[in-house]
């Protein structure tokens, strides 16, 4: 999320943020946007138990409220339901921990080790409402090293996040569509 807010302050880039939300109100990156001057929100979901939809509706009305056009998810950790998404499709971007389509969901990175690849990455798609399926937008490669566990992986494959959400979020804003592809 740093990053995005960050790279949107650049001269030039087609979109501003206007609000970083979470679903737990002890976020850290919360207090982060809020040192950037971005302002924050949360809507605590555990008081809407099972009903998703109101969680969501409840979401929807504070990203409207403070004129949200296009949501960019970085560690929304649940799953969103298909009404909230084709709400926001077409306006919704995600990064995930992997080379898409490989290893849709959690675990990503035990799951490419464990697998024997000789590669792993990151993934920034649209949202859709099957998860982890969205178009893609872009990716970014990092090879996997003979003696590296999940959280040495994990972080080089951070670094490339970094690196790529912000390149995506721009061309996106701007109106193009077109993958790009990292290394």
């Amino acid at each position: 999320m740093v990053k995005l807010v960050e790279s949107m302050a650049e001269a030039g880039h087609p979109a501003r943020p206007v609000l970083v939300m979470s679903n737990d109100p002890d976020a850290g990156g919360l207090a982060k946007a809020q040192a950037l001057g971005v302002a924050t929100d949360a809507v605590n979901h555990r008081p809407f138990g099972k009903d998703r939809p109101a969680f969501e509706a409840e979401l929807t009305k504070r990203l409207e409220a403070a004129g949200a056009d296009l949501i960019c998810l970085a560690g929304f950790m649940r799953v969103l339901t298909e009404g909230f998404v084709r709400h926001w499709e077409g306006r919704m971007l995600n990064i995930h921990p992997s080379l898409l389509p490989k290893y849709r969901g959690l675990h990503t990175h035990a799951r490419a080790l464990e697998a024997g690849d000789d590669e792993a990455g990151c993934t920034v798609h649209e949202v859709t409402p099957a998860l982890d399926e969205g178009p893609i937008l872009g990716q970014a490669r990092v090879s996997i090293l003979s003696n590296d566990t999940p959280d040495a992986l994990a972080a080089r494959v951070l670094a490339q996040e970094h690196r790529l959400y912000p390149a995506c979020l721009r061309r996106f804003a701007a109106g193009e569509r077109e993958p790009i592809w990292l290394s």
